[in-house]
Order: structure tokens, then sequence, then C-alpha cells
């Protein structure tokens, strides 16, 4: 005897292709979004002649960059990636133009504990600048970390730190993406800051 399907089933598929949908576009637009900020630099001053944030910058780039804007430290937020070819072409070239480089781990996807913020805060505040923060795509680790470089450092307001994590550089400030841990980031670490917790 065939098996016929209930009318909850029917109807759960139905809502499911429907979400599915929905959906899509989405998914499509935040994915091309994300190619073009990785295609084009994602490049935006935070303070010019000061911080300048990017995604994964190529050799050329750096060059570039250098000469437009006289960069003199590249803080890479991806850490340490030896005998991989960006990590690789980005040292090498940061040599030849005689730049700073300084490597720093942290992930989109998870909190930056106080204490590595404060390491952070302090290779910012030290290293010659301009500076160059980068990671690969230009919006979640670098979006916090000029939050912090504006906050920490410049003294700036609330308001004008977080704005560095904005859909406006990439980042999406949507509390079921993993790269909201960005934004609980900042979050916990308001009152360090010397801010008031919102």
């Amino acid at each position: 005897m065939p098996k016929t399907s209930s009318p909850l089933s029917h109807q759960l598929r139905r809502i499911c292709r429907s979400m599915l949908l929905a959906f899509t576009p989405f998914a499509l637009i935040a994915g091309g979004f994300y190619a073009h900020m990785l295609w084009t630099t994602n490049f935006h001053p935070v303070i010019a002649g000061e911080l300048y944030r990017s995604s994964q910058p190529s050799a050329a780039t750096i060059a570039e960059l250098q000469k437009k804007y006289g960069i003199k430290t590249i803080i890479n937020l991806r850490g340490d990636n030896s005998g991989r070819s960006w990590y690789d072409n980005e040292v090498a070239q940061a040599k030849e133009l005689n730049i700073n480089h300084i490597d720093f781990k942290m992930s989109a996807n998870h909190e930056l504990p106080q204490a590595r913020a404060a390491q952070l805060v302090e290779i910012m505040r030290d290293a010659p600048k301009p500076l160059l923060i980068h990671c690969q795509a230009g919006a979640d680790r670098t979006g916090l970390a000029s939050a912090l470089y504006l906050a920490a450092i410049a003294k700036t307001g609330e308001a004008t730190a977080e704005g560095q994590m904005s859909i406006m550089y990439g980042h999406l400030p949507l509390s079921f993406t993993g790269a909201y841990a960005m934004d609980r980031t900042f979050e916990k670490l308001e009152p360090w800051l010397g801010l008031s917790s919102s």
C-alpha cells in the first residue's frame, strides 16, 4: 500500500520551501558583498594619517598603500600563517618596504578576553604609525580592533567606536551570526574602556 503524506508534513515542506526562498536572496547578497570586500580590499581610514583598515592586502596593495598613505606598521589579525602564500607574500613585501609587521591572532567567532584586548591596545598604541590593520575580509576582527583603538587610544565616544563594527564595513551585527562575538566583546569591555555599558 503506497504511503501518503499527512497534511502536517505537506505543510512543513511548504514552510521550509518558503523559508529557503526567502533566505536565498539574502545569502546571495551577503555572499556577493563578502566577495566584493575581498576583491576591493575593503580599505577605509579610521583616523586619517594614523590608522587604516582593510581586508587581506596583496603585496601590490601593500606597496600602493605605503606609497599613498605612508604605512609604517601592518597588524595582521589572522596570526602567523607561515607557509601560506598570502602570509609569506605579505611578510616579504613588508620587509622589502621596511614596514613593521606584527601578527596578532584572533577569531571573529570567539570573544576576545580583556587581557588579550589589552595586549592588542598596547601593540596598536606603541607601533609606529600610520598603521594598517587587517584580517581576511576587513569586517569583523578588523572592526573590533578599530573600535578598540578609537575607544582606548583616541578616546572617542562609544558611538564612534562602535561604528567601526557596522554593515558599512561588511560586519553584520546580528546575534545569530558567529561574528557577533565581536559585538559581545566590545559590550563586555565597555567598563574597562571607561564607557558606559549599554
